[in-house]
């Protein structure tokens, strides 16, 4: 079993060597390692690569938490010196993650939530270089938070701050929720969380309501292996029912703006995870700005991207569905694609939504077959042939607007998509179900496997 040391332990010899040997912090801390190493000790569990102090041989880090619990015993610290130190440990924070679990171990999270909590009026620039101390501690590190934390974060949002201790805030939140389904559990159960966050909706700053809008996004995500079973899907539905209509509104607000007007449609197009939900955000106005968004802004990659997959989203319901054809979409998804085929993100997300929109519903299926698209699909195809998606979101497309649509079966083949499914077919095995499905829809010779027969040693004999 490999001998190890504590990280304590690795800093004392370092400092040792800085002050008593008088060594560059380079020369000790090589010496201190080939000491260790010639011993026969693992330093895989050592951060060795800590900014140290020259003249006192003390990590950085540990001198900063040091001193700021020291500052906090004193009425009259001065503010300047406070955020010199909380700026020292922003930046050690940023080196990696170890360095993170560090600095939480050394108290600096647990000082900081404690900072925050209490009764003191704190100078406006030290209350943001805490809050970006906390967000750079618990960044990739969501285990630390905890419910004084979340009801640290929610008293100062109550407060109605500046737009940038507001950013800070929901930073925080967002941070917490990543990859840690009892931290999201723990911020939507808490009753005040939906009331305060909401009013931020209504503020008039880009960057506070981009933020809102990425923290609601967090809040839905299923992204924690320890956990066999998320709430993602209760929590969209809790944010959607108290704020998909206004953040529906917020579109034609944002407008002129292309960031935030991409992060609301994003925020829409996941917190519409019901049927009844796609009707709300047609009635909020949400369908025909998306298309004068289209229109508008053809050359954003980013606007006519989010369009696809909240349309995509929206085509979850029937009648909106039809809706979405029926008020011109067809004729717009054709022009994005053709324009931006190149683009393998946006083309994936637009076929996506193409095979959407005609799945079950032969007007939606003639409609998009009008404007020229099965040509464009196509072409599509041929540019990416090594992406499996969209060879896959491809054959999607293809088979449902000729399942119900027979007569645009001669027009595919002899445009060539035989071959390009053909062609899919041996360089995607993983797709091949999908890939047969399109060709045997339109009427093209294929190979259908028999998964399974059965056999019996008895035969019945029918007289």
């Amino acid at each position: 079993m490999a001998k190890v040391i504590t990280q304590e332990t690795f800093d004392d010899v370092v400092k040792e060597n800085i002050v008593e040997f008088s060594m560059s912090i380079e020369e000790a801390r090589e010496e201190t390692i080939k000491q260790f190493e010639a011993q026969g000790i693992h330093l895989g569990n050592i951060i060795k690569d800590l900014n140290v102090n020259p003249s006192t041989g003390v990590p950085l880090l540990n001198e900063s938490v040091d001193e700021l619990k020291r500052l906090a015993e004193t009425n009259d610290a001065d503010p300047q010196k406070i955020c010199q130190h909380l700026a020292v440990i922003v930046e050690e924070c940023k080196q990696s993650v170890p360095h993170r679990v560090l600095a939480a171990k050394l108290g600096a999270y647990e000082h900081i939530v404690k900072r925050l909590n209490s009764e003191e009026k704190l100078d406006e620039e030290v209350l943001l270089k805490l809050l970006t101390a906390a967000n750079a501690i618990i960044n990739k590190q969501p285990d630390v938070f905890c419910h004084e934390s979340l009801a640290v974060a929610l008293k100062h949002l109550k407060t109605a701050p500046d737009a940038k201790v507001a950013c800070e805030l929901l930073k925080w939140l967002q941070k917490a929720c990543i990859l840690h389904e009892m931290n999201r559990q723990t911020i939507m159960e808490e009753n005040l969380t939906i009331p305060t966050l909401k009013p931020f909706l209504g503020r008039t700053e880009p960057e506070v309501i981009r933020n809102t809008c990425a923290l609601f996004r967090y809040l839905i995500l299923d992204d924690d292996i320890r956990v066999e079973f998320g709430k993602a899907h209760e929590h969209a539905r809790q944010l959607a029912a108290e704020a998909l209509t206004e953040i529906t509104q917020l579109l034609t607000k944002f407008k002129s703006d292309p960031d935030t007007l991409s992060d609301l449609m994003l925020t829409i197009a996941s917190l519409t995870v019901r049927n009844e939900l796609c009707q709300t955000v047609e009635e909020a106005g949400g369908l025909k700005f998306i298309l004068d968004a289209m229109v508008e802004f053809p050359e954003s990659m980013k606007i006519i991207r989010e369009a696809c997959k909240l349309l995509k989203a929206l085509a979850g319901n029937d009648t909106v569905k039809q809706h979405i054809v029926q008020c011109g979409a067809a004729p717009l998804l054709e022009s994005a694609l053709n324009r931006h085929k190149d683009n393998e993100t946006f083309a994936r997300h637009a076929l996506a939504c193409i095979s959407t929109l005609a799945l079950r519903d032969p007007a939606n299926s003639k409609a998009l077959f009008e404007t020229g698209i099965s040509e464009t699909i196509i072409q599509t195809m041929k540019i990416h042939p090594t992406s499996k998606i969209i060879q896959r979101n491809g054959a999607w497309a293809v088979r449902n607007m000729v399942s119900r649509s027979r007569d645009q079966c001669d027009t595919f083949v002899a445009q060539g998509i035989e071959d390009v499914l053909n062609q899919a077919l041996t360089d995607h095995p993983s797709i091949a179900h999908d890939v047969k499905s399109a060709l045997r829809d339109l009427g093209c010779k294929v190979h259908l496997n028999e998964e399974w027969k059965a056999t019996s040693e008895i035969q019945i004999k029918n007289d």
